[in-house]
């Protein structure tokens, strides 16, 4: 019997990759008060750019409850899961930002929500409050702002190699009108799919994608 379209063996060997980086990165920390801040998420940013939402969110999730393990799960097991469902949240918004904004906006969006709107949240989770935003702040929206660079990075990367289809309504870090097989002139307004979907009406490549 044929594997569904959903958890095909391709889509489950990605997972599990992205989930291995995930845990790699989960290793390389950045100084904090937990010390659970680490480079856990880039694979789950990755994923979100590339391939939609629903990948992305399962990648970032599983990557902090892995560095939080790490550290020992110093917040306890119930905020941890409370973090890698917003942590899931944060990469599911940056896939969505992409369909509709464009990259700029969907890592601007990224490392907002992840470095601010959702640390902002403790500060009314009694135990914690103001006190530990002021000290979690700085550590979070550095780490977020690193890992979505990477993600960012590491996705550009693969769109210009053609690796993954070009997503989203604008181009990232090229200029309209280039010459299309120098990757810089290739108008992402067109349709595309999922990765291991049939191009959509006016796309050229296989394509994809929220939560």
């Amino acid at each position: 019997m044929r594997a569904s379209g959903a958890w095909g063996a391709r889509r489950a060997a990605r997972l599990a990759l992205l989930v291995a980086l995930s845990a790699a990165g989960s290793y390389v920390k950045i100084p904090s008060l937990t010390g659970t801040p680490a480079l856990d998420s880039a694979p789950g940013y990755f994923a979100a750019l590339g391939f939609g939402g629903a990948d992305g969110g399962l990648v970032a999730g599983i990557g902090h409850l892995l560095t939080a393990l790490t550290a020992g799960f110093p917040l306890g097991l119930p905020i941890h899961l409370f973090i890698a469902l917003g942590m899931a949240g944060c990469a599911a918004a940056a896939a969505g930002l992409l369909r509709l904004a464009g990259a700029w906006a969907a890592c601007a969006g990224a490392v907002l929500l992840n470095g601010f709107a959702f640390p902002a949240l403790f500060i009314l989770i009694p135990g914690f409050g103001p006190a530990f935003f002021a000290a979690m702040g700085s550590p979070l929206f550095v780490a977020s702002a690193v890992n979505v660079g990477l993600a960012a990075l590491a996705w550009l990367g693969a769109t210009r190699a053609r690796l993954l289809p070009r997503r989203g309504p604008a181009p990232f870090l090229e200029r309209r009108g280039g010459p299309a097989g120098a990757g810089g002139g290739e108008d992402l307004s067109a349709g595309g799919a999922g990765p291991d979907g049939p191009s959509g009406p006016g796309g050229t490549g296989a394509g994809g994608t929220a939560p």
